[in-house]
């Protein structure tokens, strides 16, 4: 018998987003990680979700794993397709549960940069995707999970632009400007979980992975992290059948779950 190999990363990332769906839920579900995880979530402990793709799909049968939310499989023998500005109404509306975003910078507020890097708007260091629907679900979905790598030129004191709002200069500022929903209630990086602190909205440290203690992980962050009381909890580990049907069911290809070599 072939001996399992330890999860890699992303599989870990996935594991964990996985870990923030609860049955029954409606999941608005993005391209990339969030399709392992709502798919993960689906096979193990959330056999009941609802999953809303952005494209407009609205809860494919399984099948293989789409390559963006713009796959035909997102809408594969689905009940009812709508188009993409009727998805985004769905969280405006109060019709989703929780969904996901990614981020190339992101603020101790959860608010999250995906349009450029530099200090120049017309001349950026890069020019990155933009927005897409990723400030609408911020602005409207009742919760979200915010995922990326992590590291002092991601984890920033001060964006170098503001694509999707997170909890805005925290406390009830998000309320104030009268965003709906909850905003944030998780960043999921390589190192650690995050939360928001309930009164500040400012991130802190909710589980480390294995392997990484709260000094490496603030050396990963460009701005000073909460850190709970008492110790701190050991990221959950995703067991070996669930190693399993991730490998072998949720993504076998390594669409998204394969280490760049």
């Amino acid at each position: 018998m072939t001996e399992q190999k330890p999860a890699n990363p992303l599989e870990m990332v996935a594991f964990v987003l996985s870990r923030q769906i609860k049955d029954h839920q409606v999941v608005y579900v993005g391209t990339g990680l969030p399709m392992v995880a709502a798919t993960l979530a689906r096979k193990t402990h959330a056999p009941n979700i609802t999953l809303v793709y952005e494209s407009g799909g609205q809860d494919p049968i399984p099948g293989d794993m789409p390559w963006s939310v713009g796959d035909p499989f997102t809408w594969r023998k689905s009940p009812i397709v709508q188009e993409m500005t009727y998805s985004f109404a769905q969280a405006g509306n109060g019709y989703v549960d929780i969904g996901f975003l990614g981020f190339a910078q992101i603020d101790m507020y959860g608010n999250i940069n995906t349009h450029m890097i530099g200090d120049d708007f017309l001349k950026p260091k890069s020019r990155l995707t933009g927005s897409g629907g990723n400030n609408d679900l911020s602005s409207l979905n009742e919760n979200m999970v915010l995922v990326g790598l992590q590291s002092p030129q991601k984890f920033v004191k001060k964006l170098d632009f503001m694509t999707s709002v997170g909890h805005l200069a925290g406390g009830d500022s998000r309320q104030k400007a009268g965003l709906l929903g909850k905003g944030p209630l998780a960043v999921v990086s390589p190192a650690a979980v995050f939360d928001f602190e309930p009164t500040t909205k400012r991130m802190r440290v909710k589980t480390l992975n294995p392997g990484v203690n709260f000094d490496l992980c603030q050396l990963a962050s460009g701005f000073e992290l909460l850190k709970p009381q008492g110790e701190i909890p050991v990221t959950e580990m995703p067991t070996p059948d669930i190693l399993e049907i991730l490998r072998n069911d949720v993504d076998p290809r390594g669409v998204f779950t394969s280490m760049p070599s």
